[in-house]
C-alpha cells in the first residue's frame, strides 16, 4: 500500500499568497479606475436615484451621478491620501526615534515629551484642528494625518534603538572611530527597517479611515471631489428616504480597502517575524 505524504504550505508561503492576492486586488482597482472615464461624475437630473441594476451597476445619487464611478474614483483618492500620509508619518517617526536614541538625553527628553503629548490628544481632535487650520483639501488631510499618527511608531523605534545602543558591535564601532552618522546609517537604520515597513503598512488603514472621517465631518475634501467620506456624508441626507445604496456601497468599499491593507500588514509582520523565518 503506497502512502503519499502531502507537504503543507508553511506560514511564510501562506502569508506570501495572501499578500499577493491583496496586491492583485489593488492592481485591479487601479486598472478599473484607468478604464473608467469621468462622464459618470457629471450631473444628469434625468437619472436621479436610480436603484442598482436599473441602468447603473450601483445606482445613481441625488444628482444622477453614477455611484460605481464615484466609488472607484473615491477609493483611488483614499489610496493616494493613505500612501502619502503613511509615508510622511513613518518618516517623522523614524527621525524622531533615531534623534531621541542617538543625540543625547536632552533630545531624548524632548522627543519623549512630544510623543506623550501627541498620544494624549485624541486623534480626531488633532485631525480636525490641523485640517481646519490648513483649509482642508488633499494637502490639509495628508498633513493632519502625518502630524497625528507618528507618535506610536516613534515610541517603538526609540525603544528599539535604545536597546541596540548597548550591544557589543555598536560599542565596537564607536571604539573604532565610527561617527554617529555612520553608525546610524549602517547599523541602526537596517535594524529598524522591519518595524518601519510594518508600521508603514499598518498606517494605511488608520490614514484612510481618518481621512474619510474628516471628509464625513466636513473638514476634508470638498464635495466636488470623489471621496468616500464625502459620499457617506451626502448619503446621510437621503438614506432615511429609502436610498440605501448611497451609503451601503461606499461604506462596504471603504471597509474592504481597509481590510486589504490590514491583511497585508498582518502577513508582512508574520513573514518578518524571526520565529516564522525559521519555520
Amino acid at each position: 500500500m503506497n502512502i503519499r505524504l502531502v507537504s503543507l504550505p508553511n506560514p511564510r508561503q501562506k502569508s506570501a499568497a495572501s499578500i499577493t492576492a491583496c496586491l492583485i486586488l489593488l492592481c485591479s482597482l487601479f486598472i478599473l479606475n484607468a478604464m473608467i472615464d469621468e462622464t459618470g461624475l457629471g450631473t444628469d437630473l434625468g437619472r436621479r436615484y436610480l436603484a442598482p441594476g436599473h441602468g447603473s451597476i450601483l445606482g445613481t445619487d441625488w444628482l444622477g451621478r453614477d455611484m460605481f464611478t464615484r466609488i472607484t474614483k473615491g477609493l483611488c483618492m483614499s489610496f493616494h491620501i493613505g500612501i502619502m500620509s503613511a509615508i510622511g508619518s513613518s518618516l517623522i517617526a523614524v527621525i524622531m526615534g533615531l534623534a531621541a536614541a542617538v543625540f543625547g538625553k536632552k533630545v531624548d527628553a524632548i522627543v519623549a515629551l512630544l510623543i506623550d503629548a501627541f498620544l494624549s490628544v485624541p486623534h480626531i481632535v488633532l485631525l480636525i484642528l490641523v485640517s481646519f487650520t490648513l483649509g482642508g483639501g488633499f494637502k490639509g488631510i495628508v498633513i493632519a494625518v502625518c502630524v497625528s499618527h507618528w507618535s506610536r511608531l516613534a515610541r517603538i523605534i526609540r525603544a528599539e534603538i535604545l536597546q541596540l545602543k548597548g550591544s557589543d558591535y555598536i560599542m565596537m564601532s564607536y571604539r573604532l572611530g565610527r561617527s554617529r552618522r555612520w553608525i546610524m546609517a549602517h547599523h541602526m537604520l537596517p535594524h529598524v527597517s522591519s518595524q518601519f515597513l510594518i508600521g508603514l503598512i499598518l498606517m494605511f488603514p488608520h490614514a484612510i479611515l481618518h481621512a474619510a472621517g474628516l471628509s464625513f465631518l466636513g473638514f476634508g475634501m470638498t464635495p466636488d471631489r470623489p471621496c468616500i467620506g464625502v459620499l457617506l456624508s451626502e448619503s446621510m441626507r437621503h438614506i432615511s428616504t429609502g436610498y440605501w445604496w448611497l451609503a451601503l456601497f461606499p461604506g462596504a468599499a471603504l471597509v474592504a480597502l481597509v481590510k486589504i491593507f490590514d491583511v497585508i500588514g498582518e502577513n508582512a509582520s508574520r513573514m518578518l517575524n524571526p520565529r516564522t523565518k525559521q519555520e
